[in-house]
């Protein structure tokens, strides 16, 4: 309420009143003008964007035909939302739907943040937090809710949660794998900055990161097989691993998934986005192969030389153009969108660890030589359990296993898709500042469908958007006894 004194006569007292609502009226209209949003930054953000989709998604093929896109409407509507926002929080919210809309994990707008709080906060930083490293990047376990599961204590419980429950007189052991990469075990990191002698109170460079999440890499490597015999001692006769809402990490994934079987498994093929990207990584791949070629003899020295080969010749395909706009109008365009590469597990599909461990080029050709794994571990009748959470890296963990017949997936469908490589494609938008990620890369399963499609359990669990932690045990304890007789029926 604006309270005016007033004394003297009526004239003064108006010509007061006059003066002081005067410089208030002009205020609130200076307001109104500051709050004015202008669309047009943001529309030409849009357009930068449709680019980026059109010469850079993996998966345009997929958005178009499976997921059942059309494209240009869902352009052309978020267009009109960004016309119609009155402000950037709306402007912003418009570009968020386009990306839902497309149903893939792996598109994302991320939006500048404001660096205030890092400014005005005089703590020293913590070197693992800054590199990525959360553990709240794992998911919980679902089964060890479940009545009757009885918890394995061993030194490797806090990084894999382990433990025995029985069904039908049978023993199943249950390990859960919360996330598929190091950067959710910061603890591992700590040891890890310890262990190496890393200044711990300077910045840690690409190397120095590289360095850390190697060695926390083996570490988990080596105490998930320690978990793994575990369980067998404690004499499990079935396993179950949870990787319910395991939202996926890195190639670790491959690398775990040939220490819970013995069969010699076979990777998905992925296909690639043509360009500079890819290009650029099949050249430097073509020039260490030969590059290591001059130091081999005999069948080395040829099979490096002929897959470096095979990496030029997809070289050349990165590098010629596919014009997606037949897509834009719903139709196949005559070219192939995506190149066909190698596979999910790098130029080999499959590889004897034991013939390739010790070779200087054994991680160029085979990416879970990484790690210090070993094939079959476990070598029983195999369970994983999944949900809708479930995606990327842990995706892939399960398709291979699946499509290879080594093991029985139980569940709700899977999210799939692969993501990014060698740092992806992003395309930071100018105006807005934004920074769009798109997936560069494609998984095909062995039926020739991409990934990103799901992964359909063999066993059905009815989880809810609603259910706690114990009536997802339940649920899960309810359809145990068919996984388990299926996995038996898969291993004879």
């Amino acid at each position: 309420m604006l309270w005016v004194c007033i004394s003297g006569n009526k004239d003064s007292s108006m010509k007061r009143r006059t003066a002081l609502l005067a410089p208030m009226l002009l205020a609130f209209s200076s307001i109104g003008t500051a709050r004015a949003f202008d669309p047009q930054p943001w529309i030409q953000d849009l357009g930068q964007a449709q680019d980026a989709f059109a010469t850079k998604y993996a998966n345009l093929e997929w958005a178009v035909f499976d997921r059942e896109i059309d494209l240009q409407r869902l352009f052309a509507e978020t267009k009109g939302r960004i016309e119609n926002a009155t402000d950037e929080a709306e402007a912003r919210a418009a570009f968020d739907r386009l990306a839902r809309r497309l149903g893939d994990g792996h598109v994302v707008f991320d939006w500048p943040h404001s660096s205030r709080a890092a400014a005005t906060s005089s703590a020293p930083p913590d070197q693992c937090l800054a590199l990525g490293y959360n553990a709240a990047l794992r998911a919980l376990p679902v089964a060890a809710n479940a009545p009757g599961y009885w918890a394995l204590v061993t030194p490797q419980s806090g990084e894999f949660p382990a433990g025995i429950i029985g069904v039908n007189g049978r023993r199943v052991g249950i390990v859960q794998i919360g996330v598929f990469t190091p950067q959710g075990f910061p603890s591992l990191c700590k040891e890890a900055v310890q262990r190496l002698s890393i200044p711990p109170d300077k910045p840690c460079n690409d190397a120095c990161s590289d360095r850390i999440e190697a060695w926390a890499s083996d570490r988990l490597t080596r105490a998930f097989a320690a978990q793994l015999r575990a369980l067998s001692g404690a004499g499990a006769q079935s396993l179950v691993v949870d990787i319910a809402a395991n939202g996926g990490g890195t190639e670790w994934a491959e690398a775990v998934a040939r220490m819970v079987t013995p069969i010699r498994l076979r990777s998905e093929e992925v296909g690639f986005v043509r360009g500079e990207h890819w290009a650029k990584a099949f050249a430097d791949d073509a020039a260490s192969l030969r590059h290591f070629a001059d130091n081999e003899t005999g069948r080395d020295r040829a099979m490096l030389l002929k897959l470096a080969d095979q990496v030029e010749a997809r070289r050349k395909v990165a590098l010629t153009a596919c014009d997606s706009t037949p897509l834009w109008r719903g139709v196949h365009p005559a070219c192939r969108w995506l190149g066909r590469g190698f596979f999910g597990s790098g130029l080999l599909a499959a590889g004897d660890p034991a013939q390739l461990r010790g070779k200087p080029w054994a991680t160029l050709l085979f990416s879970p030589m990484q790690f210090p794994y070993d094939e079959g571990v476990w070598h029983g009748p195999l369970i994983v359990l999944v949900d809708r959470n479930t995606g990327s890296a842990a995706a892939e963990f399960v398709a291979v296993l699946k499509d290879n017949r080594a093991a029985i997936v139980m569940g709700e469908p899977a999210d799939g898709g692969c993501g990014h490589t060698n740092g992806g494609t992003p395309t930071t938008l100018r105006n807005s500042g934004a920074r769009l990620e798109v997936p560069d890369c494609a998984r095909f399963r062995i039926d020739g469908s991409n990934e990103i499609a799901g992964i359909q359990p063999d066993v059905l669990i009815g989880f809810t958007a609603v259910d706690g932690p114990h009536r997802r045990a339940a649920r899960f304890l309810a359809q145990l006894p068919e996984a388990v007789k299926r996995a038996v029926e898969l291993q004879k």
